[in-house]
C-alpha cells in the first residue's frame, strides 16, 4: 500500500467523524500483559464501545554482553536479553463515559500504556 492511499485513508475517515483512541501497551512479560489487555477490552466493551484488535506487534529483544571475569577468563562472555512485548487496541468513536472508566482503570505494574486520539 503506498503513502499515497494511506493519506486517502486516513482523510476518509476524517471526514465520516471517525475518532480512534488508538492504546499502546508494553509490558516485559507477556502473560500480565495479556491480563492487562483483556481487562481494557472487558472495560470498553462493559461501555458499548466498538473494538479493533488486540494486534500484537513485533517484540522488541535487546541484547547485553558482558565479560564474566575482568581480569583472567577475558574471552568467556555472558549473553542477557530484555524482550517487550507489545499489543495495539483501536477503539472506534469512544464516548465520554468509556474514556472516563479507561482512565480510572488500574493495572499491575509493569505494564506501560501509552493513550492517543487519532
Amino acid at each position: 500500500m503506498t503513502t499515497a492511499t494511506k493519506t486517502k485513508k486516513k482523510a476518509a475517515a476524517a471526514d465520516k467523524g471517525e475518532v480512534r483512541l488508538r492504546i499502546r501497551v508494553r509490558a516485559y512479560e507477556n502473560k500480565v500483559l495479556d491480563n492487562s489487555v483483556k481487562q481494557i477490552m472487558d472495560t470498553a466493551l462493559r461501555h458499548d464501545a466498538t473494538i479493533l484488535g488486540p494486534t500484537p506487534l513485533p517484540t522488541e529483544i535487546k541484547k547485553y554482553t558482558v565479560n564474566r571475569s575482568p581480569f583472567i577468563y577475558k574471552n568467556t562472555r555472558e549473553q542477557f536479553e530484555i524482550r517487550v512485548h507489545k499489543r495495539v487496541i483501536d477503539i472506534l468513536n469512544p464516548g465520554a463515559k468509556t474514556i472516563e472508566a479507561l482512565t480510572n482503570l488500574s493495572l499491575p505494574s509493569g505494564v506501560e500504556v501509552d493513550v492517543k486520539m487519532l
